[in-house]
């Protein structure tokens, strides 16, 4: 009877171990499943403040002015007043002290200014992007480097039906950096 009980509570210490080690791993895809909020990516705040220039100051020396349209994930109209939240590492520092909520006009337009970003050891610089409209909530990200801008491959699969608005276009004019960057959600 000794043997017995032994044997059944080492199992049910075993058991509870399994369990309780499963129910860490799954939840915390349990707990995305359910917040809409949730992001894939670092960084994220939801209260970011509304603002078009997430510059540190004036005199920024590496600045990006980045611009786009927000369309329908037919790829072709405008969503009205979107919400497009941006985020990225703070220039030299490891900190998503960079974010904004800004947005869209009638014509699914949006615009603002930042510092560019800082990078993570062995990527590239980016800028996360989280739109809202009253229908679908995406995220997506922006790639930054030394020769232009760059999207994802999840990305490019995603918004096939931009078709020519698709890929990121950048120019450089005295020293400004500009990216028009174009969203379907």
């Amino acid at each position: 009877s000794l043997m017995k009980n032994t044997t059944s509570r080492r199992l049910f210490l075993r058991n509870s171990a399994f369990a309780i080690t499963g129910i860490a791993v799954i939840s915390p895809t349990i707990t995305t499943a359910f917040n809409s909020d949730a992001s894939p990516y670092l960084g994220y705040n939801p209260y970011a403040e509304t603002k078009t220039d997430l510059r540190s100051g004036i005199l920024s020396l590496n600045p990006v002015t980045v611009r786009g349209t927000i369309y329908q994930s037919d790829g072709v109209t405008p969503v009205t007043n979107a919400t497009v939240e941006v985020w990225h590492l703070s220039p030299n520092s490891a900190k998503y002290r960079h974010r904004a909520k800004i947005i869209a006009n009638e014509q699914g337009n949006y615009e603002f200014k930042t510092d560019f970003p800082n990078r993570e050891k062995g990527k590239n610089a980016r800028i996360y992007f989280k739109i809202s409209s009253t229908e679908k909530t995406s995220f997506t990200e922006l790639l930054l480097n030394s020769s232009g801008a760059h999207i994802t491959c999840e990305h490019w699969e995603r918004n096939q039906k931009l078709g020519t608005k698709l890929f990121p276009e950048r120019t450089v004019s005295m020293d400004q950096t500009h990216i028009q960057f174009n969203i379907s959600i």
